[in-house]
């Protein structure tokens, strides 16, 4: 007998399991290295190499034989991995030359380095268990962090040299501090120089950050996890830069902006990202090595917020500045000062620069996330026509494109050299087994994306069905997309007797910078009008299929934020909602995040936002989750929330969830909280 969707969903971590990713090209384009698990249940992530010119591939490390699949991880590590949303476990990051000869990573906290041509593996003895290893561009070095000191060893001699040590138990180098890593994607805090006789390494301070305490009550012998956690309106950590040299020097690398957004040291000389804390001036800065003194290069400023666009800055190979901005309405690539692309393609990442060819995804239509190479003037198309979601790399003529659609299970992976198809590297993800039945459309006043599953089994207009929505809703992620794998878990809730409505509102990428700007101040009216409006929009398309009399709505994250508002301030048009780690005041959520959208708390835009003053609005069935080993979404969030319900007599569920944080890794959790969350809606919307 073949195993539930929920069980599969769990074993598979979300059908990631088997999936290749992590691609690096060779500066000749000949060879793609890449990380894999062996296969779909396989949570063990080795490492491979496909040659391009004939189409073969071969593994050249599995952490199995060295002992090491069966992880230690120390703290840092297991932060890292909650940030980056990391659900396998073995070789899941690693690092090259730029010959892409050797490769460094780690291992239950052991440093490994690999020679790619000969599949030879050695451990470095290090001084502690190892964070982040990053190989120098000339291969002769590798860099790491141990215990917060930032340690250089050397391949031929292994000699281990500490060029900075923390000052307090506080301080940490060569780290990215929480609010970087968790929300503007930089997962560093150390840059080699490209002659690899220099980095430029972060000193991240968190003594000025306030000092939380996450328990786990299940456990009352074990002490709390004491965090540092930048709370909407608290002191975020002290960031500082220093350029380092082999040879021991130091110098100091001063900028005055409150965040440090990226760093880039290429052929072109050494820069900066810095921003303020209000968001609204992102500064690219010039420096000078030998000396740390800067020169402001380009200021961008908006009234809202800026945008954060991961892969910039970079140079093309005539100097020319990359970057991404806003202007006239979209998100665009910038070469020189000026924009490259239409403002009707919005820009969303920049993926490679290969000399005078800047690979980048961007989205005409919303739901579909195309690949594309600007070169010499030209934009071109380089992914497949066929509607999806594509992602790619490129060096040396070399052409990886990843990338899934609607028709199709799960992602392929293709290779081409200087145009021409040189195979795919396999994909050994499981299928899931579902009969998807997706309709994307454009629904309400504002022709929001929007998703319509129905079961599979369902004749249209035969019976009405009960509704689900279930969105995310808020910014930076996108529930509605042409790629299957963005329906599987909603397909199966439609299999289970419901309508399936997703809707991307206000405030989701995808559109531009004004549709997105909406929710300025304001996270809760503009997201819930629109899953209203998606709602009708949906019913009027399909008005014999779903029954407006029974709407459920569930969501994880700012989704279960979602959730719980509609319940509390709309239960006119929805019945019950189940509402996972939610945010409930968004002066427990981070600084970065939060004062991004709603300012800093003195400026009065947080209580229209909160749950807390409607709590005695609820006479629906709510359904409460959270992780208590939260350390995103804290778990005060839900405690708080069912505190004030109960203060208002207002009867509702709580699922706490001992040692489990945002992501739910553990797979009988996740497996039973499907399950769970189907049992709870089915029973309060049966009436």
């Amino acid at each position: 007998m073949s195993e539930s969707f929920p069980r599969l969903h769990a074993r598979t971590r979300r059908f990631t399991l088997g999936v290749p990713r992590g691609f690096t090209i060779a500066p000749g384009g000949d060879r793609v290295v890449f990380l894999r698990t062996r296969s779909g249940f396989d949570p063990v992530t080795c490492l491979w190499e496909y040659d391009v010119l004939s189409g073969t591939e071969r593994l050249v490390v599995d952490p199995r034989a060295l002992a090491a699949d069966d992880e230690d991880l120390p703290p840092e590590e297991r932060a890292r991995r909650e940030r980056s949303r990391e659900q396998a476990g073995g070789i899941v990051g690693y690092s090259t030359d730029a010959a892409v000869t050797v490769a460094a990573f780690a291992l239950s906290g052991g440093l490994y380095v690999v020679d790619l041509r000969t599949g030879q593996v050695r451990r470095l003895k290090t001084s502690g268990p190892v964070i982040d290893p990053r190989m120098s561009p000339t291969g002769v070095h590798v860099g790491y962090v141990t215990g917060g000191a930032f340690h250089i060893q050397d391949l031929e001699d292994e000699v281990d040299h500490a060029l900075a040590r923390p000052e307090s138990p506080e301080v940490t180098y060569g780290l990215a501090e929480f609010v970087a890593a968790e929300e503007m994607d930089r997962m560093r805090g150390y840059w080699w120089s490209p002659s690899g006789d220099a980095i430029l390494v972060e000193r991240a301070d968190d003594s000025p950050v306030q000092r939380w305490h996450i328990a786990d009550p299940a456990n009352p012998a074990r002490p709390a996890t004491e965090q540092r956690y930048p709370a909407a309106g608290t002191a975020n950590a002290g960031v500082e830069l220093f350029v380092l040299t082999l040879g021991g020097a130091r110098v100091a690398v001063p900028f005055d902006d409150e965040y440090l957004v990226n760093a880039a040291w290429d052929a072109h000389g050494l820069s900066i990202v810095t921003m303020t804390r209000d968001q609204r001036t992102m500064r690219l800065l010039d420096v000078d090595p030998a000396t740390g003194a800067s020169t402001v290069v380009r200021e961008d400023t908006d009234p809202a917020w800026v945008d954060v666009v991961t892969g910039v800055p970079g140079h093309l190979s005539d100097g020319s500045l990359v970057w991404a901005a806003t202007s006239e309405g979209g998100h665009r690539l910038v070469v020189g000062d000026s924009p490259v692309t239409p403002p009707t393609l919005q820009v969303r990442e920049i993926l490679d620069i290969d000399g005078e060819t800047v690979l980048f995804r961007a989205s005409g239509e919303p739901t579909e996330i195309a690949v594309w190479a600007y070169r010499r003037g030209q934009i071109t198309l380089v992914s497949p026509t066929e509607g999806g979601v594509y992602s790619g790399h490129t060096a040396g003529g070399t052409l990886v494109i990843t990338g899934q659609t609607l028709g199709s299970e799960g992602s392929a992976t293709r290779v081409l050299h200087n145009g021409t198809p040189r195979g795919h590297i396999a994909s050994h993800a499981e299928r899931p087994s579902l009969d998807l039945r997706v309709s994307l459309i454009r629904a309400g006043e504002r022709d929001l994306a929007t998703a319509v599953l129905l079961p599979s089994g369902h004749v249209p207009g035969s019976a009405k069905l009960p509704v689900l929505m279930d969105p995310y809703g808020g910014p930076h992620a996108q529930r509605v997309l042409a790629a299957a794998g963005a329906h599987l878990t909603s397909q199966w809730f439609a299999d289970q007797g419901f309508a399936v409505v997703v809707a991307d509102g206000r405030g989701t990428p995808g559109r531009g910078p004004e549709f997105e700007r909406a929710v300025l101040h304001d996270l809760a009216t503009p997201v819930l009008e629109d899953q209203i409006d998606a709602l009708h929009g949906a019913a009027a398309r399909f008005p014999d299929d779903l029954d407006l009399s029974r709407v459920g709505i569930r969501g994880w994250s700012f989704g279960g934020y979602l959730a719980a508002l509609a319940v509390l301030r709309r239960p006119d048009v929805f019945h019950a909602a189940v509402a996972g780690a939610p945010v409930t005041d968004w002066r427990l959520y981070d600084t970065c995040y939060t004062e991004r959208y709603l300012g800093h708390p003195d400026e009065g835009h947080y209580d229209s936002s909160s749950l807390f003053a409607d709590a005695g609005k609820l006479d629906r069935p709510l359904l409460l989750i959270h992780g208590l080993a939260d350390d995103n979404v804290v778990a005060a969030h839900t405690l708080r929330l069912s505190s004030a319900l109960l203060a208002e007599g207002r009867p509702h569920n709580v699922l706490p969830l001992s040692g489990v944080t945002h992501m739910t890794p553990q797979e009988t959790v996740a497996e039973n909280l499907l399950l769970l969350q189907v049992d709870f809606l089915k029973k309060a919307l049966s009436s």
